[in-house]
């Protein structure tokens, strides 16, 4: 486990036997879309201009939630921007994410202290939940629809130990971060969620949710009404200084440019090799259900929150936002699989968890990449000129949006665009180029690990 560094992934069979289910052994499987749930419905996107710009101020390659909320501060500050992708803008996973909301800071402040001195990790932290306020104020401000709401997110624990241990950190959270927090014992579970196989939980209030395909396309109408120039399908394959700026080379032509972001994050390519020996593409999948009947969703998600849990691969889940489906995701296999075998897995997990969902069909099944760091930190900084932000370890909704933001405004110069996680150190591992060799055998272990700590807890409670 050498290098990963103990990072937590998204999504596990960590409650019961490895999940075995195929799509033809139950007519429930059958027939599912491919697709992100999230797309069904999504207004039409702008139009677009499929050739790009010769020439621009800034050019931002990756048109996800950082690139676009770059774009949006150069552009309404009369730059002129132009932002490149190799796919359909919101083709990665700002469109086929879970959106989910949280403070997007993994490690404690403890262990932040020890690597930077208590001063410089609590600045950390609070860019965490400076990103969680930001991104709310934002939407409310820039009216953008996208069933935005400050839910709470409640974090069940697989185990007794577990839950000991989130309800001290709780406490620490409340008392040294002024985070709101409480405790659900075990007893009180199912006022929080309809599920037996957990030992209680914590509730985090301020965490939020959304529809991540309809904020995106709020972003991409903005960005592009302030005067931004966005064209997809333009794949970058170099990046060269030359006086003055740089020159892209791409499938479109050549491109000269003042200042150049990338805003690649899970599909950061061999582009900048520095940026990619530091970013661990994972992929994380997810399925949605048939609409349910009202008392069980009432039953399921009596408050409404999102959901996690303490896994070290970890489950997500959420309501839709109209209430009618329930999202559930994580990771299904040590190696990278299609949606095909992902659906499957992820409804036998799910069942489990909810057994009453066993009778109700999956209607989507889908993917994405997300981005993780060797430090479990997001990145942002500038490597040999060019500015980028990036590896937001799965919690990238708020975070990715407000580092975009600031970037835009230090490639504008503005004070205001400096945070605590500028220029920190962005380890890598040796012999590493993008290519997560190791990640197989350390979700493998992890997956036994967590089910064998979770196997031993509930047969000690049967007892």
């Amino acid at each position: 486990m050498l290098f990963c560094n103990g990072l937590t992934i998204c999504g596990c069979d960590c409650l019961g036997m490895p999940s075995q289910m195929t799509t033809s052994e139950t007519p429930l499987l059958k027939n599912f879309k491919d697709t992100s749930y999230w797309l069904d419905g999504l207004p039409p996107a702008p139009s677009l201009p499929d050739v790009p710009l010769a020439s621009a101020d800034v050019v931002i390659v990756g048109s996800g939630y950082t690139g676009l909320n770059a774009a949006i501060q150069t552009a309404r500050a009369g730059r002129s921007t132009l932002v490149l992708d190799a796919q359909d803008p919101g083709w990665g996973c700002s469109t086929r994410n879970g959106g989910q909301i949280s403070t997007s800071i993994k490690p404690s402040l403890e262990k932040l202290t020890k690597r930077y001195g208590p001063d410089r990790a609590r600045a950390i932290r609070k860019e965490g939940e400076n990103a969680l306020e930001w991104i709310g104020d934002f939407i409310g401000s820039e009216n953008i629809d996208c069933h935005f709401r400050r839910c709470g997110r409640y974090h069940a624990a697989h185990t007794p130990a577990h839950f000991e241990e989130i309800a001290r950190n709780a406490e620490d959270l409340r008392k040294h971060e002024g985070i709101e927090t409480h405790v659900v014992p075990r007893q009180d579970q199912r006022s929080e969620l309809g599920s037996d196989v957990y030992f209680g939980g914590v509730v985090f209030e301020r965490h939020a949710a959304l529809d991540p395909a309809r904020f995106h396309r709020g972003l991409l109408d903005i960005a592009v009404r302030a005067g931004a120039h966005v064209t997809g399908h333009c794949a970058v394959s170099d990046i060269a200084k030359d006086t003055g700026g740089f020159v892209l080379t791409t499938s479109k032509g050549t491109i000269k440019a003042r200042d150049v972001i990338i805003a690649t994050n899970g599909y950061t390519t061999s582009l900048m090799p520095w940026l990619q020996r530091r970013i661990i593409p994972i992929g994380s999948y997810i399925i949605e259900t048939e609409p349910l009947p009202g008392d069980l969703m009432d039953r399921l998600f009596p408050t409404d929150r999102i959901a996690s849990d303490t896994c070290k691969v970890i489950y997500y889940y959420r309501p839709s936002p109209d209430r009618t489906r329930i999202l559930f995701g994580g990771r299904v296999s040590a190696t990278e699989t299609n949606n095909a075998v992902s659906g499957p897995k992820l409804y036998a997990d799910m069942c489990r968890i909810f057994p009453e969902l066993a009778a109700y069909r999956v209607t989507h099944s889908w993917s994405g990449k997300v981005a993780y760091t060797f430090d479990e930190l997001a990145h942002t900084g500038v490597h040999d000129g060019v500015h980028y932000a990036m590896g937001y370890c799965g919690s990238g909704v708020s975070m990715a949006s407000y580092l975009g933001m600031r970037l835009g405004q230090k490639v504008l110069g503005l004070p205001e665009g400096r945070t605590a996680i500028d220029n920190l150190p962005n380890p890598t591992r040796p012999f590493y180029r993008g290519n997560p060799w190791f990640l197989p055998a350390t979700v493998a272990w992890y997956r036994r690990k967590d089910r064998a700590e979770y196997q031993k807890a509930a047969a000690s409670n049967q007892k």
